[in-house]
């Protein structure tokens, strides 16, 4: 309790992206349409997966769950980089900056579990195909969706827990658009080199072991499919190249910003970006551009909703209104 006594600082000043005023202009146009494409395309694929009978399947409820952790993921820190690239003063309190501190790792942990979890899915598929139905039931979906919010929350937690008590008494100035916890962690008033030996350990865990799973997956599946015939190992490794181009997309920034911490670099702001702002709006991109039974999905529900209506399809409380 002393060290929480200890701290004076009640707020922290966000350098964002940039100073130029012109470039902060742009960054606001194209961060703000960025930020609509991502709640838009995933809130169209979690409907498009809810409504079509055809998608109700262990694959689809993992991707529409992926798609609700993408707009929490770009949700946490995106609107007010957007809103500070309007402003002269960039702060946020120090209550907020340990929320986006808790929020960046429960998202980005539980979406590491969940791309783990959608790697088994296609192991299954593809190397136990007749046993997928009873493997990957929905009680077994639920229970990979639940163990990767679980792991998140420990994650960010444990990450708190060595963050949160760190006396700021003097320099609250961080580097970034966000509160990026190793940048936070150099701002206390002591020697954090401990602290930061713990969060390399905790990220450390937790990005490469999760990483290695897939890359192990990945290589059963298509050493798996090898055996059979070169067209099954096309259509292995087709289905594949979407979820190795997300876990690159994905694990590369994290892995490199959280596991090497001691030192920050000028590219650590743009590397932020990729899995805060970038993996979530190209995971809608990446997995419906490549899977023709979503983008069929995605056509009727559009066609459906923006085509004119005939009085027969209109509901009755409308149709009697009309005469």
């Amino acid at each position: 309790m002393d060290k929480v006594n200890s701290s004076v600082v009640s707020e922290f000043v966000l350098l964002g992206l940039c100073s130029s005023q012109d470039l902060q202009l742009f960054f606001f146009v194209f961060f703000s349409v960025l930020y609509v494409v991502i709640v838009l395309g995933n809130l169209l694929i979690i409907m498009t997966v809810t409504s079509d009978n055809s998608l109700h399947s262990p694959m689809y409820f993992l991707l529409g769950n992926l798609s609700f952790v993408d707009i929490c993921q770009a949700s946490f820190a995106t609107p007010k980089m957007i809103a500070d690239f309007l402003s002269e003063h960039k702060t946020i309190s120090f209550s907020g900056c340990i929320a986006q501190i808790f929020f960046i790792h429960l998202f980005t942990g539980g979406e590491m579990v969940l791309l783990v979890s959608m790697a088994y899915d296609r192991y299954v598929a593809i190397c136990k195909p007749l046993h997928y139905v009873v493997i990957m039931s929905r009680r077994t979906c639920s229970f990979l969706v639940m163990v990767s919010w679980a792991v998140g929350l420990v994650h960010t937690l444990s990450q708190l827990s060595f963050t949160v008590n760190l006396p700021f008494c003097g320099p609250n100035v961080v580097d970034s658009f966000f509160c990026d916890l190793p940048r936070v962690t150099k701002l206390a008033c002591l020697d954090s080199y401990t602290v930061e030996i713990l969060i390399v350990v905790n990220s450390g865990i937790l990005s490469l072991s999760t990483f290695s799973l897939l890359v192990v997956s990945y290589i059963i599946i298509l050493v798996t499919v090898w055996f059979k015939s070169s067209a099954a190992m096309a259509k292995a490794f087709s289905t594949l190249a979407a979820h190795i181009t997300v876990v690159i997309l994905f694990f590369g920034p994290c892995i490199f910003i959280y596991v090497w911490p001691f030192t920050t670099y000028p590219v650590d702001k743009l590397l932020a970006i990729f899995y805060t702002i970038f993996t979530p709006i190209l995971n809608p991109i990446i997995y419906t551009l490549r899977n023709r039974d979503m983008k069929a999905a995605m056509r009727k529900i559009i066609t459906y909703y923006l085509r004119p209506k005939k009085i027969s399809e209109m509901p009755l409380v409308v149709r009697n209104s009309l005469y």
